[in-house]
């Protein structure tokens, strides 16, 4: 261990839905960073977290949690409060960007095109599709596609949803409905560097069967990732504009990740960011190190290189991180 290297606590793990990946990207990390000689404190987010992020006294924090509460704005403010540099982004950021109405209210009045739709309320399902099917139901504010239902006609839910018919509905008492948007499914990672946020590729993911959902981004065989995606190069440099542009006007540090639907039979207008996620996987299977590697950064570098860019932020300064 170099004696001139940050002290890095990662945090991990917590109570959320995504606790396993969690714990996967966290402690990848932490081999990564132990690799390049950091000294690395390793803990599984609980109740007392405050008291022993204090007892452990880093120089900064890895977050590597996912969903609620390390990704929206919680355990950002409570590092503010802490006066603890972290990695990724901070509390306004988070809290704008796992919401995804507030999402669509920051990024499609800038150009950037999004599904429409609402939010509809559990009772409302029962009584009508609160748009023509096929469509879409999401909660508003959980990450890695966690409870998300594709309606179709031939769905067998009932039409209208019967109460007791499974779904998302079971768990949220409010969802967002969108417009199911046919097509194919691609993603583009940003990482901040010295140039500003440089937009690693653009992938493309393969389900066999059904959508890309929780299952499916992390279970091992699932999902084919097909990177570079063979698209069009026009419709790869729009991914990586938008990506870079929701990157910039959500206030993302670090990395983030953008999530594409594209409909191919429509060309560029066929193309819709569904969501930017402040707090992307770094298990072995996530896309944003499988990007990075794409474009000649090992795994190490690319965890290196969070961790500077959060003790960089930290030193001019910067008020949202």
């Amino acid at each position: 261990m170099s004696a001139n290297k940050p002290h890095v606590v990662v945090l991990m793990g917590g109570w959320a839905n995504e606790r396993e990946v969690s714990l996967m990207s966290g402690n990848g990390v932490a081999d990564a960073l132990e690799s390049r000689g950091y000294r690395v404190t390793r803990i599984d987010m609980d109740r007392q977290v405050a008291a022993r992020i204090a007892e452990a006294n880093p120089d900064v924090v890895f977050n590597a949690l996912h969903g609620v509460p390390g990704e929206d704005g919680t355990v950002q403010g409570m590092l503010d409060l802490m006066g603890i540099a972290y990695t990724h982004s901070g509390l306004a950021t988070s809290v704008i960007a796992i919401d995804k109405e507030l999402t669509k209210q920051a990024l499609v009045p800038k150009g950037i095109p999004m599904p429409g739709g609402r939010i509809v309320s559990r009772a409302e399902l029962f009584e009508r599709d609160p748009l023509p099917r096929p469509y879409v139901l999401k909660p508003v504010n959980e990450g890695s596609s966690v409870g998300v239902a594709i309606v179709t006609e031939d769905s067998n839910v009932g039409n209208p949803i019967a109460r007791d018919a499974a779904g998302p509905w079971q768990d949220f008492e409010e969802l967002l409905a969108e417009p199911f948007i046919k097509g194919r499914e691609l993603t583009t990672a940003v990482i901040d560097g010295p140039q500003g946020p440089q937009a690693l590729g653009v992938t493309e993911l393969i389900i066999e069967t059904g959508f890309y959902d929780y299952e499916h981004k992390y279970t091992d065989g699932q999902t084919v990732h097909v990177c570079p995606a063979q698209i069009p190069a026009e419709i790869t440099g729009l991914c990586m504009e938008y990506a870079v542009r929701a990157h910039q006007i959500l206030g993302c540090a670090g990395t983030s990740r953008t999530d594409f639907r594209w409909d191919d039979e429509l060309g560029e207008a066929g193309l819709f960011v569904l969501e930017t996620n402040t707090q992307p996987g770094m298990t072995p299977l996530s896309l944003v190190p499988e990007q990075a590697h794409y474009a000649g950064m090992d795994y190490a570098t690319l965890v290196e290189r969070i961790v500077e860019q959060a003790l960089a932020g930290k030193e001019a300064g910067h008020g949202d991180n």
